[in-house]
């Protein structure tokens, strides 16, 4: 039987092999097409999340960007407002309060070219600024009533400046009629005590004694300079023109500043100064009575025999302030046989001034120290040879004692010539302004009739 060989020739145009390789070429394009679609999905997705205009889907994980530094919250200070009590010092503030002993030490040393930070005192307010479970940012604290200090710490530095406080001034006028005491007429009027001591230390103090020479009837006008801070009262500034009438004789005083030196002071309508060598009072306001004067043969109610007495006696409760008349020099502070506790100060022109039988010494006095009228040298006891609390006040000239209450004493030095011209031309404004209707204007009822 004879073989037959089919034989099966591949279509025109086809060469041998030519079909695996067009199958290979499908399967390299589909590579390419799958890794073209991965690209696209991937660059999308980051397009997405760049706008932000999509929400995570359920169950899926999502890739949070942390925020940048500048995103973070700030954070939250805390303020701690301490009224100084009395005793206290920096250490035993801070040290409540977390510092460790080498913190504050360095305070304090950091800012001493500033301020002495050992000198806080009592009922004065310190404001501190810390971080929660964090480091203090800053410290301020009240020096006085125009002034604070303000300290700062950041980035482990310590810095200090003295800062003003920000008052607003105010020009006002009141006006009075003395009923019983300077004090009681100005808080009728709505002032504070502050005025009237202002009035008497700067202006009239030389020569009235308010508590002594006032009459009932007596008057006063003053214009003067109220400071307010965040429009509430705040303290007085500067009186700039006064009025007082005493037993019918009128004394004026004007404040004028030197325009070369800045120096300021007060003076009457011809430029003669308001001040004395000597105030004329040893005790600032308060309630006492003079039970004894400058005699040379007073009976002794201790000693009972007769013997000069060579002072004035005030007699005042236990602790009322006894003032410096005059600047001057403590000589002697201590306890001098029947003078009991007494202090002794040197003034110009060989005046010396003595105030005895004190129940303790002020602040800062000391052998040696230097103190202006008006200071506290002490406080009115019953020590030494004596009946009660009284201060027994004597006055000394060239080491001969002298009366206190009839001495001339002789007014300070006048006006500068060179600035009378300027001077008169202040007081004439200033009169202006002591007149109240000049002030407030005329009643229209007035006008109209």
């Amino acid at each position: 039987m004879a073989s037959v060989r089919l034989r099966i020739d591949p279509p025109e145009g086809r060469r041998p092999g030519q079909g695996r390789l067009n199958r290979k070429r499908v399967v390299l394009a589909l590579a390419v097409l799958i890794a073209f679609l991965s690209l696209l999905v991937v660059i999308s997705r980051m397009l997405f999340r760049a706008g932000g205009g999509g929400k995570a889907s359920p169950g899926k994980a999502v890739e949070v960007l942390e925020p940048s530094e500048c995103d973070q919250p700030m954070p939250v200070l805390q303020e701690e407002k301490i009224i100084i009590p009395p005793g206290s010092s920096l250490a035993d503030l801070l040290g409540r309060r977390d510092f460790d002993h080498r913190e504050i030490h360095r305070l304090r040393e950091a800012v001493k070219p500033v301020y002495d930070l050992g000198r806080i005192r009592a009922g004065h307010e310190m404001r501190l600024v810390t971080q929660p479970d964090g480091p203090w940012v800053s410290l301020e604290y009240d020096i006085d009533a125009a002034r604070y200090l303000v300290v700062s710490h950041e980035d482990g530095r310590i810095e200090a400046e003295i800062e003003p406080y920000p008052f607003e001034i105010q020009t006002a006028f009141v006006h009075g009629v003395i009923e019983d005491s300077l004090i009681a007429a100005l808080n009728r009027a709505g002032e504070a005590d502050a005025l009237a001591l202002d009035l008497v230390e700067r202006c009239f103090g030389w020569d009235i004694d308010f508590n002594t020479d006032l009459r009932k009837g007596d008057s006063f006008r003053i214009v003067f300079e109220k400071r307010s801070l965040n429009g509430r009262f705040a303290g007085y500034r500067n009186i700039l023109a006064a009025e007082f009438v005493n037993a019918g004789r009128v004394y004026r005083a004007f404040r004028f500043t030197y325009p070369d030196t800045g120096v300021s002071d007060y003076f009457d309508e011809n430029g003669g100064s308001r001040r004395k060598d000597f105030l004329r009072s040893p005790i600032k306001f308060g309630r006492f009575r003079v039970t004894s004067r400058f005699t040379s043969r007073r009976f002794h109610p201790i000693h009972k025999v007769y013997r000069p007495h060579y002072g004035v006696d005030y007699a005042a409760p236990v602790g009322t302030p006894v003032q410096a008349t005059a600047d001057g020099e403590v000589v002697f502070v201590g306890r001098d046989g029947g003078a009991g506790n007494m202090v002794r100060l040197r003034h110009k022109n060989r005046y010396e001034t003595a105030y005895l039988h004190l129940s303790h010494f002020g602040p800062r006095i000391r052998k040696g120290a230097q103190v202006q009228a008006g200071d506290i040298v002490g406080y009115v006891g019953s020590s030494g040879d004596s009946t009660g609390p009284h201060l027994d006040y004597r006055v000394f000239h060239h080491g001969k004692p002298i009366n206190p209450l009839a001495h001339k004493f002789k007014p300070a030095e006048p006006l500068r010539a060179e600035f009378l011209e300027d001077y008169r031309l202040e007081v004439e404004r200033l009169l202006r302004t002591l007149d109240p209707v000049a002030i407030v204007g005329p009643d229209p009822s007035d006008i109209n009739s």
